[in-house]
């Protein structure tokens, strides 16, 4: 019996009683096959064939996209790794986005690396960012100031098509009296909170305020202001996490309503996002790994205070920090009086405790903060090190 060459290559599912086979059978390392008469083959069962649809199908739309976004010089490999669901959906329409933000003044380089990086733009339509191009207007002073966030956040502008949410909650937040420049940085840092309801963004405001007149403070709009402009990310984050962290922060070192305020509208705003759990268990481990090294609990308590950030090292990273430190020849004393040195990554700080001892720098009785300095001021210092 003759197959069609039309039919190309086909495989065929039938009965499991039909034939048995090991798994991996055409590739495995013991082949076999069987020989069926073609009457026995072919014979009225249930099959599925299974094909790769042609270039001529619904394959060819895709491949056109694929080809004009290479062309467009769009890294199509880095788009698809990161939204690859966007190239099975319909209405993509590289032309239009292309035209669009090219009328706004952006060059084909920075077009490319916005597709690249957030492939997801390519699916909103003209009109809905013509739509949010002009809210955002009402926020940014030129469009020279959105291609910049763009360039360097396209998720910020594209995240959400929902133009409704935006145009409300930047009616609201100005009415509550956060500033241009307080919601361009939410723009650009926290997307997420223009795309809540506008309940969602009224409940955390709200909250916010009682705080801000349970701890004695008698101006709430301020309050607001100042610890969105310290902390962007608070209006997406639950009620529940915030009174719970300030609960254990003025609990934990003793706070009263004037250090708390002072606290929460300065270094402490960034905490209010951990988990409570987290922010507990950290602390505790900080205080027993620092107390096993002959610091007091006060001691450890103005340590914590005078570097919050800390509390967000886990168990294991900040432990691993200190013995690097210890083993090193620096005593405790001289980190709790320079905690910014943990910011530092272990392999950051055997490298250059190395470099410094080796350029004989006493790191046991000298001051250890160049530890946590920016690369180029290190290096400088290094350099002068070496010369001498």
């Amino acid at each position: 019996m003759s197959i069609p060459k039309s039919w190309g290559y086909l495989t065929i599912l039938a009965p499991r009683n039909l034939l048995y086979m090991r798994s991996h059978f055409l590739f495995g390392s013991r082949c076999w096959m069987t020989r069926f008469s073609p009457e026995i083959l072919f014979k009225s069962v249930s099959c599925r064939f299974f094909g790769v649809k042609s270039d001529n199908e619904d394959g060819e739309p895709l491949n056109r996209l694929l080809n004009n976004l290479l062309t467009m010089g769009v890294d199509v490999d880095m788009a698809k790794k990161r939204q690859p669901g966007v190239f099975n959906r319909t209405g993509v329409s590289e032309q239009d986005l292309k035209m669009f933000l090219l009328s706004k003044g952006a060059s084909q380089e920075v077009i490319a690396s916005i597709i690249s990086r957030y492939p997801r733009a390519l699916t909103r339509s003209t009109e809905n960012l013509s739509k949010r191009w002009d809210l955002w207007r009402t926020i940014m002073t030129s469009d020279l100031e959105i291609l910049d966030i763009l360039e360097r956040s396209p998720e910020s502008f594209f995240r959400s098509p929902n133009n409704v949410s935006l145009e409300n909650n930047i009616k609201f937040l100005y009415s509550v009296g956060l500033t241009r420049k307080c919601l361009c940085r939410l723009l650009s840092s926290a997307p997420r909170t223009f795309s809540n309801s506008l309940n969602l963004n009224k409940q955390m405001v709200e909250f916010l305020q009682e705080v801000c007149l349970s701890l004695g403070h008698s101006q709430p709009i301020d309050f607001v202001r100042k610890i969105i402009l310290k902390n962007p990310f608070i209006l997406i984050q639950s009620t529940k996490r915030i009174r719970a962290n300030i609960r254990f922060l003025q609990s934990t070192f003793n706070l009263n309503n004037e250090e708390m305020l002072a606290l929460i509208c300065g270094p402490g705003a960034d905490l209010l996002d951990l988990s409570n759990d987290c922010a507990k268990r950290n602390y505790a481990n900080i205080k027993e790994k620092l107390c096993s090294l002959g610091c007091t609990e006060q001691e450890v308590q103005k340590f914590v205070l005078s570097y919050l950030d800390v509390l967000f090292l886990g168990e294991k990273k900040f432990n691993e920090k200190i013995d690097c430190l210890i083993e090193e020849k620096i005593s405790i004393l001289q980190i709790i009086e320079n905690p910014r040195i943990l910011d530092s990554s272990i392999s950051t700080l055997k490298s250059r405790i190395k470099e410094l001892v080796d350029a004989g720098y006493n790191l046991s009785i000298s001051n250890i903060s160049l530890l946590s300095w920016s690369q180029k001021r290190y290096k400088a210092k290094l350099k002068m090190l070496n010369m001498r």
